[in-house]
This record gives structure tokens, C-alpha cells and sequence, in this order.
């Protein structure tokens, strides 16, 4: 055996993470623009709306000589700054020992499924989801239990009686985002209390993601699960100021929960990891000089692109989707067999006038064996580069289909 060489394996936990539809095929996104080719990324959810003024300057002013540790929790200053946004903007009073700083969005969902459950214990899932929920229950050693909705119902929850079928005795959580990511789906407060309910019976506790809580439309509003009355002991929340102020990259989100044993036992695991960002923290504290004309622009501005992207891919013979209520996604039907075949198919053999368009394969969304021609669109582009984008996709599918018509007829011609 060379010294190169080993018997060592990884661990079930390493074979068992699944890979990123929203990145697994950016590599072919990459040979594309190697050869020329313009890719439209339609596929992830970076905005191109530029992060504020006055969040930028915050990074400029930055003089400190040493680059501390900020204190696990948060600093005072961003958790005060996080309290007045909750006051202010959903009239929700926090105090302290109910919120805590996290590396994103993410390690909140990762802190809540390791505080809530143990491992082999089962997490219910409104499906299709935000695929990393997969990727965060693998880590705590969850398992991922879907509930599935559907795109003729724009979505929205099952009835009670679906939720009380697929119960399992393991189940320890109920995770939801709203507005959903990937559907774009807006849940009534009806639903909510459903699902609290549901939550409450069966003592379970209740994860809501609330990242995209601005972006609603259609004169809608988002409900926060923390305004949910007598569930304050099974709520936690998750936030995050990506998307809120299209700050994707200083990964700085939060932890939110009136529970006490659920926060002590998040606070452990956020001292283990010592501290979250705090040039991110500094940063995000500039964002309360911005006044509500600042959302309600931005809100605007992609509810226009949602008015751009729904009419567009309705005008393509057989897709279909509904319109979403909020977020910035939709997961829309084509007239494909295998959407992940298609969306290869486009980034490897197909540009129109030098340019092309990046899917997210929608069955990456699914734990049940569903999407398969579906994908996440994410409609993050300005208007016009999503214009050009929906017609390089009305072509792309036109020639898919041509292309696979010509495969057929001269299969069958080579067959007799």
C-alpha cells in the first residue's frame, strides 16, 4: 500500500449529505462562461440590488487596531439594534435572553435542530422546502418526515388531518418557512395557528423561518409566529439580514425564542462556537438609519420582477405555476420530462445570440420523489435581464423539445 493510500473512510454522516441543487451544476455554469457564453442565474438567490449606503460606510469607518471576538451572544449594540427593528417594524417587545446573533440564517436553523432534537429524532418538513434544511437535519442526524403541498393549491398547507397521518413517534419539530422559499408562498395566519395547534398537541416545538418576512405582495402581510398567542414556549424563530437588505455575504442572522431552556441551550452551542461575525455585526447596525421608504422600494421593485416573471413563463406553452405571493422565488412545471436533464442540457448545448439561462432542478426540494419537472426560479435580475431570460427559456424549450422529437423519430427509423 503507497503512504497516499488508506482504509479510513468518511463517516455515514459525510455519504449521506446531499449535494446543492441550487450549486451542483455550477461548474457547468463556469465551463459555459469559459467559452463565451452569458449565463443568466436564475438559480440562486442573490439579489443585485446593491446593500446600503449606509451599511457600506459602517465597513469604511472600521479603525479598530485589533480585531476582538465579539461576545457570543451578540454585540449589545446589534441585539439592540435587532430588538428596536422587532419593536418597530412587527411591535414585538425582546428582551434579553431571547435573541441571539448567529453566522447567518443558517447556524440558527442548525442551533435549533440540535437544541430541540436528538439524533435519530424526525423533523416534519413542508415539502418542496429550502433544500439546505436537508443538509442541516443530516448534520444534527435528523430526519427529514415531508409534508407535502401542491402547486395547484399555490402551495399552501394540507389540511390538518395530512399533518395528523404523517406524525411519526420521533417527530420533535415542525420547521416552516413563510414567505416560502422555494414556492414563494404566503401563509395565512390560519394556517399558522393550524399548525401551532398541531405543534402543541403533540408537544413539538415550532421553527419559522422568517428571512424573507419583507418581501410580500398583493397588499399582504407576513405573520410572525412570535405573534401567535400562548405559543411562546414552542416558538423559535429564524431571521437573517441577507436578503433583508441584500447583505448576503456578511452572513449575520438570529436566533429568536421566548423559551428559556430552548435559548440556554442555543447559547451553549453559540459559546462553543465562540463568537458569531463582528465586522458583520458592526455593519448591520447602520441599517437602522434607514427609513421604511427604504423596504417599501425594494418591495416594489420585485414585486414588478414577480409581475415579469409570472407573465413571461405563463406565455410559454405548457409551463405552468401559480403567482407567487412573496419571497423572491416560484417553482414552476415545463414541459419536460426530467428538469435536471433540461437544465444540464441548456449550460452544456444550448445559447441563444451567445447567452444562456441557470436552473434549479426542483426535485433537490422534494424528500418524496417529486419535481421531477419542476424548477426553482429565482427572480432576482433586474427587469430586463429577466425579459432576455424568459425568452432564452421559451427558445431553450422549444428546441429541447424539436431535439428530442428528431431523437425519437430516427431511434425508431434506426430500429427497423
Amino acid at each position: 500500500m503507497s503512504t497516499l493510500e488508506t482504509t479510513v473512510g468518511v463517516s455515514r454522516r459525510a455519504r449521506s449529505m446531499p449535494p446543492s441543487p441550487i450549486r451542483k451544476l455550477a461548474p457547468l455554469a463556469d465551463a459555459a462562461k469559459a467559452r463565451g457564453t452569458r449565463v443568466y442565474h436564475l438559480n440562486i438567490g442573490q439579489p443585485d440590488i446593491e446593500t446600503p449606503a449606509c451599511m457600506r460606510d459602517r465597513l469604511k469607518a472600521i479603525d479598530d487596531r485589533v480585531l476582538e471576538y465579539s461576545p457570543s451572544p451578540g454585540t449589545p449594540a446589534f441585539l439592540n439594534s435587532l430588538r428596536r427593528y422587532y419593536e418597530r417594524r412587527l411591535g414585538i417587545t425582546l428582551h434579553d435572553g431571547e435573541i441571539l446573533a448567529t453566522t447567518g440564517g443558517s447556524e440558527a436553523i442548525l442551533f435549533a435542530f440540535m437544541a430541540c432534537a436528538d439524533a435519530g429524532d424526525d423533523v416534519m418538513v413542508v415539502e418542496p422546502f429550502y433544500a439546505n434544511y436537508r443538509t442541516f437535519a443530516t448534520m444534527a442526524g435528523l430526519n427529514i418526515v415531508p409534508v407535502t403541498s401542491r402547486g395547484r393549491d399555490n402551495f399552501h398547507l394540507p389540511s390538518r388531518e395530512v399533518w395528523e397521518r404523517t406524525l411519526t413517534p420521533r417527530t420533535r419539530i415542525v420547521i416552516l418557512c413563510n414567505p416560502n422559499n422555494p414556492t414563494g408562498t404566503v401563509y395565512t395566519r390560519e394556517e399558522l395557528e393550524m399548525v401551532a395547534s398541531f405543534c402543541r398537541e403533540h408537544d413539538l416545538f415550532l421553527v419559522s423561518d422568517e428571512v424573507y418576512r419583507e418581501f410580500v405582495y398583493d397588499c399582504r402581510r407576513a405573520i410572525s409566529a412570535l405573534e401567535l398567542k400562548n405559543y411562546e414556549d414552542v416558538v423559535i424563530v429564524v431571521d437573517s439580514l441577507s436578503k433583508r437588505y441584500s447583505a448576503c455575504g456578511i452572513r449575520l442572522g438570529a436566533f429568536v425564542t421566548r423559551n428559556a431552556d430552548v435559548y440556554e441551550a442555543a447559547l451553549r452551542m453559540a459559546q462553543g462556537r465562540l463568537s458569531p461575525p463582528g465586522l458583520a455585526q458592526f455593519i448591520a447596525v447602520g441599517a437602522e438609519s434607514l427609513a421604511d421608504d427604504y423596504t417599501h422600494a425594494i418591495v416594489e421593485e420585485y414585486e414588478r420582477r414577480r409581475n415579469v416573471l409570472y407573465e413571461g413563463l405563463t406565455s410559454i406553452p405548457g409551463v405552468f405555476l401559480e403567482k407567487p405571493e412573496g419571497a423572491f422565488y416560484c417553482v414552476a412545471r415545463l414541459p419536460v420530462e426530467n428538469a435536471e436533464d433540461f437544465a444540464v442540457w441548456l449550460l452544456t448545448d444550448y445559447s441563444r445570440n451567445g447567452a444562456t439561462v441557470m436552473l434549479a432542478p426542483a426535485n433537490g426540494f422534494y424528500a418524496s420523489p417529486l419535481g421531477k419537472n419542476e424548477v426553482r426560479i429565482a427572480y432576482v435580475l433586474n427587469v430586463d435581464d429577466l425579459r432576455a431570460a424568459i425568452e432564452i427559456l421559451r427558445d431553450g424549450l422549444a428546441t429541447y423539445a424539436q431535439r428530442n422529437i428528431a431523437a425519437a423519430t430516427n431511434s425508431d427509423i434506426d430500429s427497423v
